[in-house]
């Protein structure tokens, strides 16, 4: 690592700074974050960077697609299951994150994190405005979700 480097405190370290990443965008995504309640758009813009941060760091990602699916903010990754997020009006208190119901992903989720999350079934994490984020237990859900394809056949997904 170059000594200039460790000069300055980095979020990203220098083996990611190596990786190539790329994250392609809908411009529609941005509009759907501006047009979220004041009160919420700072906590669905921090899950938003989680995932971005989450794919980054992983192994065997190097593109993650940003788009909308059902007019809500979704990311994928080449060997992922499609993972959403959205706050709605009809639950002001809480916003989540989707995934595909019929995948095993939340119901792993459930048996590795049972007392750390809120579940919807087997498709959502919910999170209450007010929650404490978990944030080392997300990132392995999430990190789960961008790598099912590869991960699915183990256990407890790589968790």
């Amino acid at each position: 690592m170059p000594k200039w480097i460790s000069m300055y405190p980095l979020k990203i370290s220098w083996k990611m700074q190596q990786k190539k990443f790329k994250i392609n965008t809908d411009p529609r995504v941005e509009i759907v974050f501006a047009n979220y309640p004041d009160f919420v758009r700072d906590k669905m813009q921090f899950l938003r960077e989680l995932v971005i941060e989450t794919a980054e760091e992983t192994p065997g990602i190097s593109t993650l697609e940003e788009t909308l699916k059902w007019g809500e903010p979704s990311f994928l990754a080449k060997k992922g299951s499609t993972l959403r997020m959205d706050w709605k009006e009809k639950t002001p208190d809480q916003y989540a994150m989707y995934f595909k119901c019929t995948s095993r992903l939340v119901d792993t989720f459930r048996l590795v994190f049972d007392n750390k999350f809120q579940f919807e079934g087997s498709r959502a994490i919910v999170f209450q405005l007010n929650q404490n984020i978990p944030i080392e237990e997300l990132k392995e859900c999430i990190r789960a979700t961008l790598t099912y394809h590869e991960v699915k056949h183990l256990l407890t997904l790589g968790m």
